[in-house]
């Protein structure tokens, strides 16, 4: 919604000032300026990419229109859902998730938490440490390294698509000035007309240049730094997932380790302290 709203403002800032400073809006639609300009960033979007970073741009353009998924909820239930296995490794011991950590689709433990079976890359990498933690004979120092590559590796990828529209929207000035120049090589091919059809043929031609930069900065890169951000939040789950087992496994109390969960989250999500021991309460009363 804050998308659309945002692309709307631009417009009506945009064409809204330029009819009110006298300017006929007749002129600035040339659909074909719109076609060289769009079909050569298209073309190029497709020539440097691969067909994976492709497919990761495409889905990650729907998910950035739509409102944010990581919420001050989500991160509550994920804190609740770590509080609870945490507590039972505690009191019946490191074996008695196991059957949980390796079916969690079917694990009623996992299935009472649907928040995060929604994020399914994050749900592999809490039952992948956990699988670690149950059967592996690191310590805390080499799961903590290995967590740090993983969220990298995830961030990266989650990066890939903002890269390439910030890349695509960085050409399109350049294509709106390859729009306008063959606006004026068929201006000059037509130097023959009267002065009325010249004068309507420059004004089409210069459009492309406008165009060109109009998408760029209002329309393609802001779209790439909503990307990024969405990126960041999706980090932020696995930062706060990784703080709290790694708490765990220094020692610390499950209701100390979803507290040092909650200190890694953005200001804008956090839940207070009193937020999340009502809910942690409540999913304890539950279990």
């Amino acid at each position: 919604m804050l998308v659309a709203f945002g692309y709307l403002v631009i417009v009506l800032a945009v064409f809204g000032g330029y009819s009110l400073g006298g300017g006929h809006l007749g002129p600035l639609f040339q659909p074909v300026e719109l076609l060289i300009i769009g079909g050569a960033a298209v073309g190029a979007f497709i020539v440097g990419n691969d067909r994976k970073a492709i497919v990761a741009t495409l889905k990650a353009l729907p998910h950035a229109v739509r409102g944010s998924k990581y919420t001050k909820e989500l991160y509550m239930e994920v804190m609740a859902l770590l509080y609870v296995v945490l507590a039972k490794i505690r009191r019946d011991g490191m074996m008695s998730i196991e059957s949980d950590i390796d079916n969690p689709e079917e694990s009623e433990l996992f299935n009472s938490y649907p928040a995060l079976q929604a994020h399914p890359g994050a749900l592999v990498f809490v039952t992948d440490y956990l699988r670690l933690m149950v059967g592996g004979n690191l310590n805390p120092f080499q799961i903590e390294a290995l967590m740090d590559q993983e969220i990298d590796t995830h961030h990266h990828e989650e990066e890939m698509p903002a890269r390439i529209i910030a890349k695509v929207g960085d050409a399109m000035p350049a294509f709106g000035i390859v729009a306008a120049v063959m606006g004026v090589v068929h201006t000059m091919g037509s130097i023959g007309l009267p002065p009325a059809e010249l004068g309507q043929l420059i004004a089409a031609a210069l459009v492309g240049t406008f165009l060109g930069i109009l998408l760029a900065y209002g329309f393609v890169g802001p779209l790439s730094s909503l990307i990024e951000q969405r990126a960041e939040e999706s980090t932020k789950l696995y930062q706060c997932i990784k703080v709290t087992l790694l708490a765990s496994m220094n020692g610390y109390a499950p209701a100390i380790a979803v507290e040092f969960g909650r200190k890694v989250l953005f200001s804008t999500e956090r839940p207070s302290f009193a937020e999340l021991e009502d809910h942690v309460r409540q999913f304890k009363a539950k279990a």
